[in-house]
């Protein structure tokens, strides 16, 4: 792609994504919502594949009914209420229509049928922004509506992304379809708590982001993109196979890494609020995704490739990758765990 047309959509992503951020009227959130989604359009069909053009029209498709559905909603408000603003968002029916809608946006459960698809139809990078650029402007309008929100909805939604996010990922062989079931689910445990802790769910969210980096730029580096191209893995790079496969066991909430830091205080919230039954369900749906994260380590560490893969041959050649970004989020998702009541105290 021509470097100043990839500048200008990255840069529109930026922009849209702080439009939202900034706004406090519904029309220049939405405004920023589809700046959002009409940038990152040509950078998911750049790859001119039949797979990529149908996974551009699937989230075009979604996204669109789901902004249809903000605006609607938030003319409804209007109209019940006479507000625009997002935090006197108070009619029922237009509260709960935007939460469908931004659940829709980030592909939380039941509304989570897309994400897989799309996702597997990406090249790596997009992919990546995919699952963490793209969920932050949905996120802060959840964040701010929150409060005038039917709490019983939010604990359906995060209850159904975690064992929907655990149940979906256990069969799959191709990685990318594995990233956005555990995407899925991550953003379940974010809705879960929200209600009660709002600065539990921020440091969930900039966890998971340090999390899935790590995983996508790791598989990027490894040019893998199914479970038996990672068994080849460990041959060319061991060290960057040893360190994939600590990154994964943290996006599965393993102590002492980065992951079972929002697990464990999630958890510890849900117990506090005298909710025992939520956290058990949470807990054992964690167990489904943790099952997936091992079924890939092994694949990586503990298997030889018993066929010969059909990907392009990866010679033991010097990476023209740049592996700063990497580094900087492994040691993120690795190492932060020693740090969790600094994070606390500055979160609250």
């Amino acid at each position: 792609m021509n470097p100043y047309v990839l500048t200008i959509l990255l840069s529109s992503l930026g922009l849209g994504t702080t439009l939202t951020f900034a706004s406090s009227h519904w029309l220049l959130a939405w405004m920023g919502l589809e700046v959002n989604t009409l940038a990152i359009l040509p950078l998911m069909a750049q790859q001119h594949h039949p797979r990529a053009v149908e996974a551009t029209t699937k989230y075009f498709l979604t996204q669109a009914t789901a902004a249809a559905m903000i605006l609607f909603a938030a003319t409804t408000n209007a109209w019940m209420t006479g507000e625009w603003d997002i935090n006197n968002m108070t009619h029922p029916i237009a509260s709960s229509l935007t939460i469908a809608a931004l659940a829709l946006k980030v592909g939380l459960a039941p509304m989570h049928f897309w994400m897989p698809e799309v996702l597997q139809g990406l090249d790596l990078t997009t992919g990546l922004i995919l699952s963490t650029w793209q969920k932050l402007a949905p996120f802060a309008l959840i964040f701010q509506m929150a409060p005038n929100t039917n709490p019983t909805l939010l604990t359906t939604l995060g209850l159904l992304s975690t064992l929907i996010g655990g149940w979906g990922g256990l069969n799959q062989t191709q990685l990318r379809k594995i990233l956005a079931y555990s995407s899925i689910a991550h953003m379940g445990w974010m809705i879960i708590i929200l209600q009660y802790a709002p600065h539990l769910t921020l440091i969930a969210l900039g966890l998971y982001i340090f999390m899935t980096s790590t995983a996508f730029l790791s598989l990027k580096m490894a040019s893998a993109t199914k479970i038996n191209t990672l068994t080849a893995t460990w041959s060319k790079s061991p060290i960057l196979t040893s360190t994939t496969a600590l990154a994964l066991l943290s996006l599965g909430g393993l102590p002492p890494l980065t992951g079972f830091m929002p697990k464990w205080l999630i958890l510890q919230e849900l117990a506090k609020q005298d909710l025992p039954a939520t956290a058990t369900i949470m807990a054992l749906a964690a167990l489904l995704s943790l099952y997936f994260y091992l079924r890939l380590c092994y694949a990586m560490t503990l298997t030889i490739s018993p066929n010969t893969t059909n990907a392009t041959t990866p010679w033991r050649t010097n990476t023209t990758q740049s592996t700063l970004a990497l580094a900087l989020m492994i040691t993120a998702a690795l190492g932060l765990l020693p740090l969790t009541p600094a994070i606390l105290a500055l979160s609250t």
